[in-house]
């Protein structure tokens, strides 16, 4: 079976930096992150917010490789990495009971802020 590339240049460039952070700061945690990426797109993860409440604890950071998505409810604030959003999960993630909860960035910009990976929790 031939190994087809990645056709979206933003994924291949994403997965690139991330096998690079890997290997440069011995942080398995960016490898984990880049291999899930390399399948299928239709493998990618989905998880719900009641998912992210469920099996974190409060101002721990998440990591999604996939999409969040906003069934149930977030109960504790959290920082949300993931590659998309829905719409609504953004506004359930930065607002929790009506006051201001945790932040939801780009996988590029945890790897940046957090090279070595430590305190980062994958959910699939």
């Amino acid at each position: 079976m031939r190994r087809r590339k990645k056709t979206n240049p933003k994924i291949a460039g994403l997965i690139k930096d991330l096998k690079r952070l890997a290997r440069e700061n011995n942080a398995p945690v960016w490898r984990a992150v880049a291999e899930r990426l390399e399948k299928p797109r239709r493998n990618y993860a989905e998880v719900n917010l009641s998912k992210i409440n469920r099996y974190s604890a409060a101002n721990e950071t998440v990591l999604v490789p996939g999409k969040v998505l906003s069934a149930g409810a977030l109960e504790k604030p959290v920082t949300v990495a993931a590659l998309g959003f829905s719409e609504r999960a953004v506004e359930k993630v930065e607002k929790i009971g009506g006051q201001v909860g945790g932040k939801c960035v780009s996988v590029e910009e945890l790897a940046e802020s957090n090279p070595k990976g430590s305190g980062v929790k994958i959910l699939v």
